[in-house]
C-alpha cells in the first residue's frame, strides 16, 4: 500500500515503476499469509534421512506456495529492473522466460525424492547464471549510457538482486534439497532474502527512480487525456457541437443528403458547419 500511495504523488504516465513494485509486495503478503496459516505446502519423501532431531523422518514439509509467489513476482522484479536499464523488449521477454524455467525447475526438483532433484537444481542454476550475466553486465552497461543517476539507480538496485538471488541456491540446498535445517530455520532463511528482494529493493528503486523521466528509459507512455485521438474527438465536439465518439467519425446531417458518415481528422468543412 506504501507503494500504490506513493505512485498517487506521481503523474499518472510516472507510475509504471510504483504499480509493478506495489504488485510484487501485494503478492508476497498473500504468499507469506499462506504459509503462516499453514497452508500451501504437500508432504514429500526426503533423501537424505538425518539424524537431527528436527529434521529427522522420512518426508519433509515443501511449501509449493513460495514458488507461485516466485512464479508471479521474480519476472516483475525483473521487469523492473530491465526497463530501468532501458534494455529492449526482447531482451527483456527473454530473461523472463529464463527466469521462469528457473522458478519451475527448484519446484520440479524440491517435488522430487530421488536424486533427480539435483539435476533440476542444475538447470535452475544454469539459468540464474545467465540472469546474473544479463544484470551485472548487459543491462548495466545499457543503463550507464543513460545517464548516470539512471546508471546509479540500477547499480543500486542490480547489485542487491544479483547478490540475493545468488543466495536463494544455498538455501535451496540445505533445505528442500539437502534436508539440513527444519522448515521452521528455512521459513527464516527465505524470509529475510525475500525481505531483503522485495520491500527493500522496491523502496531503494522508487528512491532511485524520484528524479527519472521514464521517457528517458524508451518508455514513451501517454495519459488517457493526453491521447491525440481522444484529444482531437474533444476538441472537435467543443468547437463544433459535434458529438464525440471513439471512432473519429462524424454525422454530416447536411439536408439533401442521406445522413452519411465519414471519417475525419479534424478538419471540419463549410458544408459541415451548416
Amino acid at each position: 500500500m506504501v507503494f500504490v500511495g506513493l505512485a498517487a504523488t506521481k503523474p499518472r504516465h510516472h507510475r509504471i515503476f510504483h504499480y509493478i513494485t506495489a504488485a510484487i509486495t501485494m503478492v508476497a503478503a498473500v504468499a507469506y499469509f499462506s504459509m503462516a496459516s499453514n497452508l500451501g505446502w504437500t508432504p514429500i519423501d526426503v533423501e537424505f534421512q538425518r539424524n537431527n532431531p528436527v529434521v529427522r523422518g522420512v518426508n519433509r514439509e515443501i511449501f509449493y506456495v513460495r514458488y507461485i509467489d516466485w512464479f508471479i513476482t521474480t519476472p516483475l522484479l525483473l521487469m523492473d529492473l530491465l526497463l530501468t536499464a532501458g534494455m529492449p523488449w526482447p531482451t527483456v521477454l527473454f530473461v523472463i522466460l529464463v527466469d521462469e524455467v528457473m522458478i519451475v525447475t527448484g519446484l520440479v526438483g524440491a517435488l522430487v525424492k530421488s536424486s533427480y532433484k539435483w539435476g533440476y537444481f542444475a538447470f535452475g542454476c544454469a539459468a540464474l547464471a545467465y540472469i546474473v550475466w544479463e544484470l551485472v553486465w548487459t543491462a548495466r552497461k545499457h543503463a550507464s549510457r543513460l545517464g548516470s543517476d539512471i546508471g546509479k539507480a540500477f547499480v543500486s538496485c542490480g547489485s542487491l538482486t544479483a547478490f540475493l538471488w545468488i543466495l536463494y541456491p544455498v538455501a535451496w540446498g540445505v533445505c528442500e534439497g539437502g534436508n539440513v535445517i527444519s522448515p521452521d530455520s528455512e521459513a527464516v532463511f527465505y524470509g529475510i532474502l525475500d525481505v531483503l528482494a522485495k520491500p527493500v529493493f522496491g523502496a531503494l528503486l522508487i528512491w532511485g527512480h524520484r528524479g527519472i523521466d521514464p521517457g528517458r528509459l524508451g518508455l514513451h507512455l501517454r495519459d488517457y487525456d493526453s491521447d491525440p485521438a481522444v484529444y482531437a474527438n474533444d476538441k472537435h465536439a467543443n468547437d463544433y457541437g459535434v458529438p464525440a465518439n471513439n471512432t473519429g467519425v462524424i454525422h454530416t446531417g447536411v439536408a439533401g443528403t442521406n445522413n452519411t458518415t465519414r471519417p475525419t481528422d479534424g478538419i471540419v468543412t463549410g458544408a459541415e458547419r451548416v
